[in-house]
Protein backbone atom coordinates (compact mmCIF):
# COMPACT_ATOMS: atom_id res chain seq x y z
CA UNK A 1 0.00 0.00 0.00
CA UNK A 2 1.59 3.35 -0.87
CA UNK A 3 1.75 6.06 1.87
CA UNK A 4 -1.09 8.17 0.02
CA UNK A 5 -2.98 5.44 0.30
CA UNK A 6 -2.27 4.54 3.51
CA UNK A 7 -2.89 8.12 4.62
CA UNK A 8 -6.43 8.19 2.97
CA UNK A 9 -7.57 5.09 4.16
CA UNK A 10 -6.40 6.07 7.95
CA UNK A 11 -9.08 9.48 7.26
CA UNK A 12 -11.66 7.22 6.93
CA UNK A 13 -11.13 4.86 10.28
CA UNK A 14 -13.92 5.80 13.40
CA UNK A 15 -12.73 5.82 16.83
CA UNK A 16 -14.69 2.32 17.34
CA UNK A 17 -11.65 0.74 15.05
CA UNK A 18 -9.09 2.46 17.81
CA UNK A 19 -6.72 -0.18 18.22
CA UNK A 20 -6.56 0.43 22.07
CA UNK A 21 -8.68 3.55 23.90
CA UNK A 22 -6.98 6.58 23.15
CA UNK A 23 -5.67 8.56 26.27
CA UNK A 24 -7.77 11.57 27.14
CA UNK A 25 -6.99 14.99 26.07
CA UNK A 26 -4.86 17.29 28.08
CA UNK A 27 -6.83 20.45 29.17
CA UNK A 28 -6.73 23.48 31.46
CA UNK A 29 -9.49 24.45 33.39
CA UNK A 30 -10.60 28.32 32.68
CA UNK A 31 -11.03 29.83 36.72
CA UNK A 32 -14.56 30.94 37.31
CA UNK A 33 -16.18 28.50 34.12
CA UNK A 34 -16.66 24.74 33.92
CA UNK A 35 -15.22 25.11 30.62
CA UNK A 36 -12.21 23.09 29.57
CA UNK A 37 -9.03 24.49 27.37
CA UNK A 38 -7.62 21.59 25.52
CA UNK A 39 -3.57 21.76 24.82
CA UNK A 40 -2.32 20.81 21.67
CA UNK A 41 1.62 21.47 22.49
CA UNK A 42 3.55 23.14 24.79
CA UNK A 43 6.56 25.45 23.78
CA UNK A 44 8.98 26.33 26.37
CA UNK A 45 11.21 29.47 25.66
CA UNK A 46 14.57 28.71 27.18
CA UNK A 47 16.66 31.73 29.16
CA UNK A 48 14.14 34.70 28.36
CA UNK A 49 15.37 36.75 31.63
CA UNK A 50 19.00 38.32 31.14
CA UNK A 51 20.09 36.91 34.95
CA UNK A 52 18.95 34.03 34.38
CA UNK A 53 20.86 33.55 31.11
CA UNK A 54 24.09 34.77 32.99
CA UNK A 55 23.49 32.35 36.23
CA UNK A 56 23.06 29.57 33.44
CA UNK A 57 26.49 30.84 32.11
CA UNK A 58 25.18 32.50 28.94
CA UNK A 59 25.33 35.82 27.27
CA UNK A 60 21.66 37.10 26.87
CA UNK A 61 22.65 39.67 24.28
CA UNK A 62 24.27 37.59 21.86
CA UNK A 63 21.43 34.75 21.52
CA UNK A 64 18.66 34.66 19.26
CA UNK A 65 15.36 32.52 21.23
CA UNK A 66 15.10 29.49 21.12
CA UNK A 67 12.62 26.96 22.25
CA UNK A 68 12.10 23.25 23.45
CA UNK A 69 8.86 21.48 24.51
CA UNK A 70 7.17 19.29 27.21
CA UNK A 71 4.43 16.66 26.47
CA UNK A 72 0.59 17.86 27.09
CA UNK A 73 0.37 15.37 29.45
CA UNK A 74 3.12 16.45 31.54
CA UNK A 75 0.45 19.13 32.94
CA UNK A 76 -0.65 18.58 36.41
CA UNK A 77 -3.05 21.21 37.32
CA UNK A 78 -4.65 23.10 39.95
CA UNK A 79 -4.17 25.86 42.61
CA UNK A 80 -2.40 23.03 44.72
CA UNK A 81 -0.69 20.40 43.41
CA UNK A 82 1.58 17.57 44.11
CA UNK A 83 4.53 17.01 42.89
CA UNK A 84 6.04 13.06 42.71
CA UNK A 85 10.03 13.90 42.58
CA UNK A 86 10.84 12.08 39.76
CA UNK A 87 12.93 8.56 39.16
CA UNK A 88 16.47 8.44 37.90
CA UNK A 89 18.00 12.29 39.19
CA UNK A 90 18.83 14.21 42.75
CA UNK A 91 18.74 17.32 41.51
CA UNK A 92 15.36 18.34 40.08
CA UNK A 93 15.13 22.62 39.71
CA UNK A 94 11.70 24.98 40.24
CA UNK A 95 11.48 27.28 37.05
CA UNK A 96 8.50 29.97 37.97
CA UNK A 97 7.01 31.39 34.18
CA UNK A 98 3.66 32.78 33.25
CA UNK A 99 2.10 30.03 30.81
CA UNK A 100 0.36 31.69 27.31
CA UNK A 101 -2.61 29.65 25.99
CA UNK A 102 -3.20 30.68 22.40
CA UNK A 103 -6.75 30.18 20.88
CA UNK A 104 -5.85 30.05 17.10
CA UNK A 105 -2.36 30.44 15.27
CA UNK A 106 -0.92 30.06 11.96
CA UNK A 107 2.25 30.70 10.49
CA UNK A 108 4.71 33.95 9.73
CA UNK A 109 2.18 35.87 12.69
CA UNK A 110 3.10 39.22 12.10
CA UNK A 111 4.72 40.69 15.78
CA UNK A 112 1.37 43.64 15.84
CA UNK A 113 -1.28 40.81 15.25
CA UNK A 114 0.03 38.37 17.61
CA UNK A 115 -1.68 39.39 20.79
CA UNK A 116 -5.17 38.41 18.33
CA UNK A 117 -4.03 34.54 19.35
CA UNK A 118 -3.82 34.98 22.57
CA UNK A 119 -6.66 32.91 24.79
CA UNK A 120 -5.38 34.00 28.24
CA UNK A 121 -2.62 32.74 30.75
CA UNK A 122 -1.47 30.87 33.76
CA UNK A 123 1.10 30.66 36.43
CA UNK A 124 3.28 27.26 35.60
CA UNK A 125 6.43 25.32 36.95
CA UNK A 126 8.81 24.42 34.34
CA UNK A 127 10.53 21.53 36.81
CA UNK A 128 13.58 19.99 35.40
CA UNK A 129 15.66 17.26 35.84
CA UNK A 130 18.89 19.17 36.23
CA UNK A 131 21.60 16.64 36.41
CA UNK A 132 19.88 14.63 32.98
CA UNK A 133 19.53 17.87 31.50
CA UNK A 134 22.95 18.90 32.18
CA UNK A 135 24.34 15.50 31.07
CA UNK A 136 22.58 15.80 27.77
CA UNK A 137 24.02 19.24 27.89
CA UNK A 138 27.62 18.01 27.70
CA UNK A 139 26.81 15.16 25.13
CA UNK A 140 24.94 17.27 22.70
CA UNK A 141 21.81 15.82 22.94
CA UNK A 142 17.99 16.53 22.97
CA UNK A 143 16.84 17.69 26.68
CA UNK A 144 13.33 15.68 26.59
CA UNK A 145 14.80 13.58 29.30
CA UNK A 146 15.44 16.62 31.85
CA UNK A 147 12.39 18.58 31.10
CA UNK A 148 9.99 16.47 29.55
CA UNK A 149 9.10 13.96 31.97
CA UNK A 150 5.58 13.10 33.72
CA UNK A 151 4.40 16.08 36.44
CA UNK A 152 6.82 18.30 35.17
CA UNK A 153 4.31 20.75 34.17
CA UNK A 154 2.75 22.10 37.19
CA UNK A 155 -0.27 24.73 36.44
CA UNK A 156 -2.77 27.04 37.75
CA UNK A 157 -5.96 27.08 35.63
CA UNK A 158 -5.91 29.89 33.08
CA UNK A 159 -7.50 33.60 33.20
CA UNK A 160 -9.02 34.69 30.14
CA UNK A 161 -7.16 38.11 28.39
CA UNK A 162 -10.72 39.37 28.11
CA UNK A 163 -10.96 39.18 31.92
CA UNK A 164 -6.99 40.54 32.80
CA UNK A 165 -6.04 41.97 29.71
CA UNK A 166 -2.54 41.34 28.38
CA UNK A 167 0.03 41.24 31.28
CA UNK A 168 3.21 42.83 29.94
CA UNK A 169 4.84 43.94 33.38
CA UNK A 170 4.04 42.69 37.17
CA UNK A 171 6.13 40.88 40.05
CA UNK A 172 6.91 37.39 39.12
CA UNK A 173 8.38 35.22 41.96
CA UNK A 174 8.40 31.60 43.77
CA UNK A 175 9.29 31.33 47.00
CA UNK A 176 10.39 27.54 49.08
CA UNK A 177 9.29 27.14 52.09
CA UNK A 178 8.32 30.35 52.68
CA UNK A 179 11.72 31.88 51.67
CA UNK A 180 11.94 34.24 48.65
CA UNK A 181 13.87 32.44 46.01
CA UNK A 182 12.93 33.62 42.76
CA UNK A 183 12.12 37.17 41.82
CA UNK A 184 11.78 39.29 38.55
CA UNK A 185 9.14 41.15 36.45
CA UNK A 186 7.57 40.73 33.38
CA UNK A 187 8.74 43.44 31.67
CA UNK A 188 12.45 41.76 32.19
CA UNK A 189 11.60 39.33 29.45
CA UNK A 190 14.39 39.31 26.80
CA UNK A 191 11.78 38.28 24.28
CA UNK A 192 8.07 39.37 24.55
CA UNK A 193 4.70 37.69 24.53
CA UNK A 194 3.96 39.07 20.83
CA UNK A 195 7.92 38.55 19.40
CA UNK A 196 7.94 34.86 20.82
CA UNK A 197 4.40 34.47 19.27
CA UNK A 198 5.58 35.89 15.79
CA UNK A 199 8.75 34.20 16.27
CA UNK A 200 7.62 30.73 17.12
CA UNK A 201 5.25 30.77 13.93
CA UNK A 202 8.10 30.93 11.75
CA UNK A 203 9.60 27.84 12.91
CA UNK A 204 6.07 25.78 13.56
CA UNK A 205 1.98 26.02 12.62
CA UNK A 206 0.69 27.29 15.45
CA UNK A 207 -2.66 26.17 16.61
CA UNK A 208 -5.47 26.66 18.48
CA UNK A 209 -4.23 25.13 22.36
CA UNK A 210 -0.61 25.49 22.02
CA UNK A 211 1.08 26.61 25.27
CA UNK A 212 3.89 28.87 25.69
CA UNK A 213 5.79 28.82 29.16
CA UNK A 214 7.47 32.13 28.82
CA UNK A 215 10.78 31.96 30.58
CA UNK A 216 11.91 32.07 34.16
CA UNK A 217 13.49 34.86 36.38
CA UNK A 218 17.06 34.22 38.09
CA UNK A 219 16.82 32.11 41.29
CA UNK A 220 16.49 28.87 40.06
CA UNK A 221 17.43 25.91 41.94
CA UNK A 222 17.05 22.22 43.58
CA UNK A 223 14.10 21.00 45.31
CA UNK A 224 13.59 18.07 47.60
CA UNK A 225 10.65 16.21 48.78
CA UNK A 226 8.42 17.61 50.99
CA UNK A 227 9.18 21.21 50.51
CA UNK A 228 6.45 23.59 49.61
CA UNK A 229 7.33 25.76 46.22
CA UNK A 230 4.59 28.70 46.27
CA UNK A 231 4.63 30.73 42.89
CA UNK A 232 3.03 34.34 41.97
CA UNK A 233 2.63 36.38 39.09
CA UNK A 234 1.01 39.51 39.18
CA UNK A 235 -2.54 39.68 38.04
CA UNK A 236 -2.41 36.01 36.69
CA UNK A 237 -2.65 34.09 40.06
CA UNK A 238 -0.53 31.50 42.20
CA UNK A 239 0.44 28.44 42.28
CA UNK A 240 1.43 26.33 45.20
CA UNK A 241 3.00 22.90 44.82
CA UNK A 242 4.35 20.31 47.51
CA UNK A 243 7.06 18.10 46.40
CA UNK A 244 5.73 14.53 47.37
Amino acid sequence: MSLKSTVLSAVGVGATNYVFEPQAVPTLPVRGTDLLFPVHRIYCVGRNYAAHAVEMGHDPDKEPPFFFQKNPDNLVVGDDVVFPYPSETSDVHFEIEMNVALKSGGTNIPVERAMDHVYGYGVGLDMTRRDLQGEAKKLGRPWEVGKAFEASAPSTPLVTAEEIGHPAKGAVWLKVNGEMRQQGDLEQMIWKVPEMISYLSKLFELKAGDVIMSGTPAGVGPCKRGDVLEGHVDGVGDLRVTVA
